[in-house]
């Protein structure tokens, strides 16, 4: 990501929160695991958004006078011979300088947080930046409904000293800023997917009757880290026969049988991008005249609602086109008799935002603009046919209408049984 870029990530965030205000945002810090070992550690999507960096235990300081005057700071762990021995050498001031743009003199070690922020920002004093700020703005998301955001942990000591500062949520203003991807950050994006389709090939090839999900699964991963992908975008799905009916079946541990399909939901990490794709296909290389009946509704579902997409078209819209062509699509080959039973075999919408996230941020209520990323996955899921079909691709809205990111990943009947031709 470029250094501008970023610089004017923040700008924007800052001309957008209130006069006399403060933002913080922390890096993270990877949980617990065992005695001796945390589990990966995985950046704050927020954070790395405004600073493009990925370390643990850093924190971002944006402050905005009553003037419309802003500051940045930057809070890094200090370097030591012990955690460099230990863990690695340790990112230093000039080199984080180097990749936010945040300047040399503005970044300070975090031991020295909590002393700067009661000295120079939260007190009327001669050695305060400016205005004592009114307003404190946090990552106040919650996974779960009656969750603690994190933040509210985070920054529990400020909060606690300073019950005056009014609290707004920093997503209200980010989620629509991230929603818009730049050039750079669809270049992520292409690349993650393209590391995505090589696997999917290797995985195509590979894939008999007899192996087990886990040896695809282990396939997938090796292929994507060795084109030089940081590892998976989410867990990944090795799903065949009747585990494709199971929306996220994870497990990846059963035999797959001749006569079978394979759906997998996988993608491929790009810096901290990550691609979603869906593809499905037979494990003996051949469909049955069955499944080419269910795939062939999926794959004009597919390519129907990209077909759609372009700006000013809203979400609900798509979903509500798939749904009723999957169920008009069941009824014609006697599955169904009325559309309403459609909710037997498709369960799911249409799609979701794309980006720092598999599931990115950003509100559905607004119609598409040029920008934005999609996923397209409709899917049926015939449970007591043992059959599982989604067909997923990564879609971006152009000026006009769309661009289909992941168009080189083979989909028809015809170039999957070619290309699987043992």
């Amino acid at each position: 990501m470029k250094q501008m870029e970023l610089v004017k990530r923040r700008s924007a965030l800052l001309k957008e929160m209130k006069d006399s205000s403060l933002a913080l945002f922390a890096s993270g810090k990877a949980p617990f695991k065992s005695k001796d070992q945390n589990y990966p550690f995985t950046v704050d999507k927020n954070f790395y958004y405004l600073t493009g960096l990925v370390r643990e235990n850093f924190i971002l300081l944006l402050l905005k006078s009553n003037d419309k005057r802003s500051t940045e700071f930057l809070f890094i762990e200090e370097p030591s011979d012990y955690a460099t021995k230990w863990l690695g050498s340790r990112m230093t001031k000039e080199e984080t300088s180097e990749i936010s743009g945040i300047p040399l003199t503005q970044i300070l070690y975090t031991k020295d947080f909590e002393s700067f922020v009661s000295k120079a920002v939260l007190i009327d004093s001669r050695g305060s930046l400016g205005t004592v700020p009114k307003h404190l703005y946090l990552d106040l998301f919650r996974q779960y409904v009656m969750e603690k955001p994190r933040s509210l942990t985070q920054f529990r000591t400020i909060l606690k000293s300073y019950p005056e500062l009014r609290l707004k949520d920093a997503n209200a203003i980010l989620d629509e800023l991230r929603r818009i991807k730049s050039d750079s950050e669809v270049q992520e994006l292409r690349t993650a997917i393209e590391y995505t389709n090589q696997a999917i090939l290797a995985m195509m090839k590979a894939v008999k009757p007899g192996m087990n999900e886990c040896n695809l699964d282990a396939l997938f991963e090796f292929k994507i880290k060795d084109q030089g992908s940081k590892g998976t975008s989410f867990a990944t799905i090795i799903a065949s026969g009747p585990n494709g009916t199971t929306l996220h079946y994870e497990d990846n541990n059963c035999d797959i049988e001749d006569g079978m399909l394979v759906l997998t939901d996988l993608g491929a990490l790009s810096n901290v991008y990550g691609a979603d794709i869906t593809r499905t296909y037979p494990a003996n290389g051949k469909f049955t005249e069955r499944q080419k009946q269910i795939y062939e509704i999926v794959l004009n579902v597919n390519k129907t609602i990209i077909d759609k997409i372009k700006p000013g078209v809203n979400s609900n819209e798509l979903n509500a086109l798939a749904t009723d062509m999957l169920a008009e699509g069941l009824m014609k080959i006697g599955k169904i008799q009325d559309k309403t039973e459609i909710t037997k075999y498709y369960y799911h919408g249409i799609g979701h935002y794309l980006g720092l996230d598999v599931h990115d941020v950003g509100t559905y209520s607004k119609p598409l603009e040029e920008g934005v990323v999609i996923t397209v996955e409709p899917g049926l899921y015939l449970a007591d046919e043992g059959i599982g079909i989604r067909i997923e691709d990564d879609v971006l809205v152009t000026k006009t209408g769309s661009e289909n990111l992941s168009k080189q990943i083979i989909k028809e009947i015809d170039e999957i049984e070619a290309f699987m031709k043992k």
